[in-house]
């Protein structure tokens, strides 16, 4: 239907991209604010004030309009921001700039830097992906071994592959739990390892420290322990404990000798 101000009302489906994931939705508050502020540029005072009359009369004409229902939220922001106006060109004398409305310009400035920190959570995101590809492959190529440094971001990508359901999780597991244990690569920084205990499941860090406790014994651990892994996955808190216990062993064996 046609509207008293000569718009089209039409009901727009919610936009969604070619894999039917939904888009972000429309702001229509947000989009009514900047129609009256490009329509308000250059206004004078009492132009405004005809402008809130006008707009103040399409609010009403909207209420009694149930097909108008999803215009409403539009035309009450564009209602506000017509007062908004109004009073700033009362003090000002207008007339109207949005280059000079501070409100205006704050908007704008919040916006860059809404949209400067999507675009730094994007490239995060690209780069967690891009190490988890990394990882898979190198573990593919039976290349993923004490030579490759682990590094910041490695428990992200980890994790990644995990809720891909890789294939290759388990072996990136086993080689960021020796890394862990040797201490190597970016864990040769002790606030790292102890953050790791919240980036890492729990049978990752089971098997690192059962790996450090049979190294304290004197057991070579740069072979093939299955084993290892294999427990720290039936049962972490088992693991831990038998690696408590190794530990104190050594220990107590270090003091006797």
């Amino acid at each position: 239907m046609n509207t008293s101000d000569g718009w089209r009302r039409r009901r727009v489906p919610e936009a969604r991209g070619r894999t039917g994931a939904p888009r972000t939705p429309i702001d229509y508050a947000k989009v009514g604010r900047s129609s009256v502020r490009r329509r308000a540029w250059g206004m004078t005072p009492s132009e405004a004030v005809e402008a809130l009359g006008e707009a103040k009369l399409h609010a009403h004409l909207d209420r009694r309009d149930e097909a108008a229902a999803d215009d409403r939220g539009r035309r009450e922001a564009e209602l506000t921001e017509w007062r908004r106006i109004v009073q700033l060109l009362a003090t000002t004398g207008g007339p109207y700039d949005p280059e000079a409305d501070a409100v205006v310009q704050e908007e704008l400035a919040e916006d860059r830097r809404r949209e400067e920190a999507a675009g730094q959570h994007r490239q995060a995101r690209q780069q967690v992906a891009d190490r988890a590809d990394e990882l898979a492959a190198l573990a593919g190529a039976g290349r993923l071994d004490r030579t490759v440094a682990s590094r910041a971001g490695d428990e992200a990508a980890r994790k990644l592959l995990a809720d891909r359901n890789d294939y290759y999780t388990g072996a990136v597991d086993d080689w960021l739990a020796r890394a862990l244990a040797a201490h190597h690569g970016h864990y040769a920084d002790a606030d790292i390892r102890t953050a790791a205990a919240a980036l890492l499941p729990p049978a990752v860090r089971a098997r690192a420290t059962l790996l450090t406790a049979l190294a304290r014994t004197g057991a070579p651990v740069d072979g093939d322990l299955e084993f290892v892994g294999r427990l720290a996955q039936a049962d972490p808190d088992a693991t831990t404990a038998l690696a408590a216990w190794l530990a104190k062993m050594a220990a107590v064996k270090g003091g006797t000798a």
